[in-house]
């Protein structure tokens, strides 16, 4: 795995991305209108990436943006890898040590997940706080690699505080509404039954995805602060339940960008 790590590594200096301070992995409908943002970009394709795994998913482009956002030095995944798409655990987290080798000091997520807490509404945004994994690996399941972090890396604070409260008092400034919560992490690709949203709010879930967790899980090993953001974009009422359209949700999540990319861009300005 670190020979993989290395050769992407290294074809992506050779490519000209140097120095980048701030990674960002865009989610579902999400990521347009910050790739937007990005000046001065260096697009790349994922399948001229050594070791790169391809996003098979719909919604999900597939590249690789450097540039700059506000001045600063910025890396951005347009689409990322699930598990239920058949890749391992260490694949789909892979371009995640890649953005921390290359220098990155902070990881920004965005995901699309839908919702558990019945006082919200889809449209809305979640700040993620805190995770339950109920994914059936983990990528850090295997030999650990010192160079990397701990055997046994420390959960308790798995989102930043910093970047955390700094995205809460962006909000509040700009007047958009920041829901705050728990996030559960499932396998897919199929949705959920009544049952087991039932089950999941129980546990404590706000939201209900099937990404995240893992990348969240490798950069609290590799020592990278990060911070996510769900759009809420469908809602996930046992006792009302419609079935899910994806045009639907993805048209939810492409209406509610303009916020998320609000948000992201301040908070590079201020880290």
């Amino acid at each position: 795995m670190i020979n993989q790590i290395k050769e992407a590594t290294d074809y992506l200096k050779k490519c000209g991305i140097v120095t980048p301070e701030i990674g960002v992995i865009l989610g579902t409908g999400l990521g347009n209108r910050f790739v937007e943002k990005i000046k001065h970009p260096v697009v790349i394709n994922y399948n001229s990436i050594p070791n790169f795994p391809i996003s098979t998913v719909e919604h999900h482009k597939g590249k690789l943006i450097y540039g700059e956002v506000k001045g600063r030095k910025v890396l951005a995944m347009q689409g990322r890898f699930h598990y239920y798409e058949g890749y391992s655990m260490q694949q789909i987290t892979l371009p995640v040590r890649v953005m921390k080798l290359l220098g990155i000091e902070y990881l920004l997520i965005s995901n699309a997940a839908g919702n558990l807490n019945l006082k919200w509404k889809k449209g809305e945004m979640m700040l993620i706080e805190d995770h339950i994994n109920l994914q059936p690996d983990n990528p850090l399941r295997g030999p650990n690699f010192e160079i990397f972090g701990p055997r046994f890396p420390d959960m308790s604070q798995p989102y930043s505080k910093k970047l955390n409260n700094t995205l809460i008092k962006i909000a509040k400034a700009k007047e958009i509404k920041l829901n705050k919560g728990v996030y559960v992490a499932v396998m897919g690709p199929n949705l959920e039954t009544r049952a087991e949203y039932r089950f999941l709010s129980r546990i404590g879930a706000d939201a209900v995805g099937m990404s995240t967790v893992p990348e969240v899980l490798v950069a609290n090993h590799m020592g990278l602060p990060c911070c996510a953001i769900s759009v809420l974009t469908d809602d996930c009422d046992p006792d009302n339940l419609k079935p899910a359209v994806l045009s639907e949700i993805v048209a939810v999540a492409n209406k509610a960008e303009p916020r998320l990319t609000e948000l992201y861009v301040e908070l590079i300005e201020k880290i």
